[in-house]
């Protein structure tokens, strides 16, 4: 009887540690999904050239807006960042007014593979005043900076596609390049600018000013605005950034 009373005894007990509402693979634990991994994104804002004084102001944007995306956001300015090991932790890479020759051919080439590979690439305003002896860069950003007219100018930015942002024209102050080329050939533009109202302007009628692409298996965004702290701070240059952001992380279609 002793024994048999063990026996009934260890029975229940497993019972009880296995049965619904117990254990890893209980009914109660599975209502209960496990946190996903965070998206991350790094904001690189090296310099070897000039410097812009909006660099916080971007990487702090970057940041709040990434929050909106349930993103955790880095900021550095280490080109060491750049190995296959540490993109891999990335979805988005961000260069916020970048500037010369700010990586070697091995973190070149890690860069590369990361786009390539399926990364999402971002490049604001002086991130085309980038990298110039690198080919495949070229391609990235779309087009290399040429030159620009003294000071600021103030212009109306006007945003094509079926889905424009909160305005079809938008009245903006910036710094407003010129580029090497039109890209318009390579990429799918987001928007230009409208030459007529300033002076200075060399591309003509048709002056891209933000454009995105494929990268093979990867996305690149680009907008050649962004020179002044206070355009981070703006509505309509905010939500041309976040959209940028989604896009090359690959959340929507839409740049």
């Amino acid at each position: 009887m002793r024994i048999l009373a063990a026996f009934l005894l260890i029975s229940l007990l497993c019972w009880v540690q296995t049965a619904p509402g117990h254990g890893a693979g209980s009914e109660s634990s599975r209502l209960k999904p496990l946190p996903q991994k965070a998206e991350r994104a790094l904001v690189f804002t090296r310099t070897e050239g000039y410097r812009h004084d909006s660099i916080p102001a971007a990487a702090a944007a970057v940041r709040e807006l990434g929050a909106q995306l349930g993103w955790q956001v880095e900021h550095g300015e280490q080109a060491g960042a750049f190995t296959p090991q540490n993109l891999a932790r990335y979805r988005v890479v961000v260069f916020a007014n970048t500037t010369g020759d700010v990586l070697d051919d091995a973190q070149q080439d890690a860069l590369r593979a990361f786009v390539e590979g399926g990364g999402g690439f971002v490049g604001i305003h002086s991130a085309a005043d980038t990298e110039y002896e690198w080919p495949w860069y070229g391609e990235l950003v779309g087009a290399w900076f040429k030159s620009h007219p003294p000071g600021l100018q103030t212009a109306d930015v006007v945003f094509e596609g079926e889905r424009p942002l909160l305005k079809r024209r938008w009245r903006a102050t910036d710094e407003l390049y010129n580029y090497r080329r039109n890209p318009r050939d390579e990429v799918r533009v987001v928007a230009t600018v409208d030459e007529q109202g300033y002076e200075g302007g060399t591309m003509g009628a048709d002056h891209p000013i933000a454009w995105c692409r494929r990268m093979g298996a990867g996305r690149a965004w680009y907008t050649g605005l962004g020179h002044r702290v206070e355009m981070y701070a703006d509505a309509t240059f905010r939500a041309h950034l976040l959209r940028g952001l989604r896009f090359a992380a690959g959340v929507s279609g839409t740049c």
